[in-house]
């Protein structure tokens, strides 16, 4: 070898020492490599089937023990609260003398919680299917996600679980669809946000988080069946597709064959309806 090659050779070598040496540099993901963000409750499982009925209770008469109001101050309260914060527990930290770890633990017991948890049928299979990384985020507590993900069986295909514990930061607790949150969140996963796209049930953090850069999937099957007003349907959950949803689906079976649709190109404007297809059967 020539004295030009090795000292060229040299060179290359001392400057790959001193970047691996760097204490800034951050472990490598290859980008573009999707990361699926999941919401857990109505999109990995119909919550609204008996967790939410009896999480929506607990959080009810949590409140009235603790502030000592009636029953509908304390829905009022429960319904304002995550109206704007995002989540009940935003608002009573805020405005209230109340342990958040202690309404997190009783509001999320279950006497069986095995025979409340619903989902789709091969849910682990579809899962498992999706290329790249897969994470958990969730305004839920950590004890109560990971409980579920484990009845679910697909626990050990996230690489971790988001939760609201996790979300608050030396200031407040905080919850999606929190910009700040999503973002150090990110940062702690090693996540560029233009590789992210969310999975998740409620329009209000999808639209915030659209803004952002993220690719967005709006998943209606867990959702409640539609009301009525004045003995007429309103309209069907899942029957349009909001300018801030790259992909509306009623089934995880078809996130597989949408995922193009959420690829870094954005779909044509317009708004096609939501796939029908799903394995869930509606109580």
């Amino acid at each position: 070898m020539s004295a030009h090659r090795r000292g060229l050779r040299g060179e290359r070598d001392k400057a790959l020492a001193g970047t691996l040496r760097s204490p800034r540099r951050r472990p490598h993901v290859a980008g573009g490599t999707p990361v699926w963000l999941f919401d857990l409750d109505n999109t990995l499982h119909q919550a609204s089937y008996a967790i939410f009925p009896q999480i929506n209770r607990a959080m009810t008469q949590y409140i009235i023990d603790r502030l000592q109001v009636g029953l509908d101050e304390a829905n009022r309260l429960r319904t304002g609260y995550t109206q704007r914060y995002g989540a009940t527990l935003l608002g009573l930290a805020r405005h209230h003398p109340v342990d958040p770890h202690d309404f997190l633990k009783v509001v999320h017991t279950f006497d069986d919680l095995p025979s409340m948890v619903r989902a789709e049928r091969g849910l682990a299979r579809l899962v498992a299917a999706l290329p790249g990384r897969k994470i958990v985020l969730t305004n839920a507590p950590e004890a109560y996600a990971r409980a579920v993900l484990r009845e679910l069986r697909i626990e050990a295909l996230f690489e971790r679980v988001v939760a609201i514990e996790h979300m608050r930061d030396r200031r407040a607790w905080r919850a999606k669809p929190d910009a700040a949150m999503l973002r150090r969140a990110m940062r702690d996963a090693d996540v560029a946000l233009r590789d992210a796209i969310l999975v998740e049930d409620t329009r209000s953090h999808l639209k915030h988080y659209r803004r952002l850069g993220i690719r967005t999937v709006w998943i209606t099957g867990h959702l409640p069946a539609a009301s009525r007003t004045e003995g007429q349907p309103t309209r069907l959950p899942g029957t349009g597709r909001p300018h801030y949803v790259d992909l509306c689906i009623r089934s995880l079976k078809s996130l597989r064959s949408g995922t193009r649709a959420v690829g870094p190109t954005r779909q044509p404007k317009g708004r096609p309806p939501c796939s029908r297809r799903t394995g869930l059967t509606r109580p």
